[in-house]
């Protein structure tokens, strides 16, 4: 290896950057897989600490607002949130499991209506006909199923995105290790 790819500066910053996401990947994926209810919840209780600070900016724009209804409106948006991020912190668990059910749920319908509007592609000249059938009616099923457990699918996808970030993880680290190395 020559010393002027070991000494350029930004192949260091690149290889740090590499590394360092492949390690957060690594660690987020294995406390998914490690303590799926409580890494959850940790990720609602940000998203909630999120609720909270815009509830916070959206009071502090309605106090210096002119006047008016955008006042009133920004001041009552405010609130909203700040209430919102409140009970979820009073009841982070039950408030996880919600979001996973609404995920769940939405994933779901995103699904059926993949799979009906595949469908509709299918008279359009289409030379992947039998396969697209076939994805429109997986995707169909795979939607209603969901949508009768949106929390074990939420589950599911939290787990099988857990797997995906150790795998990246440490794909990434060994890409940070190789990087800028001559060949």
């Amino acid at each position: 290896m020559s010393s002027a790819t070991t000494s350029n500066p930004a192949i260091g910053a690149v290889r740090t950057a590499l590394g360092v996401s492949g390690v957060l990947s690594l660690v987020i994926g294995v406390l998914i897989l490690v303590w799926p209810g409580r890494t959850a919840e940790v990720a609602v209780g940000i998203l909630s600490v999120y609720v909270i600070i815009a509830g916070l900016v959206n009071i502090a724009v309605g106090l210096f607002w002119r006047s008016g209804w955008s006042r009133i409106g920004y001041l009552v948006l405010g609130v909203l949130f700040i209430v919102a991020g409140i009970f979820s912190f009073a009841n982070l668990s039950a408030t996880t499991a919600w979001f996973g059910v609404f995920i769940g749920t939405l994933v779901g319908i995103l699904w059926i209506i993949e799979g009906v509007v595949s469908l509709t592609t299918v008279g359009h000249g289409s030379k992947a006909r039998a396969w697209t059938i076939f994805f429109a009616i997986i995707s169909i099923l795979a939607g209603i199923v969901l949508l009768f457990s949106p929390l074990l699918g939420a589950v599911t996808l939290f787990l099988l995105i857990g797997i995906s970030l150790v795998i990246l993880g440490v794909f990434q680290i060994v890409r940070a290790i190789q990087f800028g190395k001559a060949v």
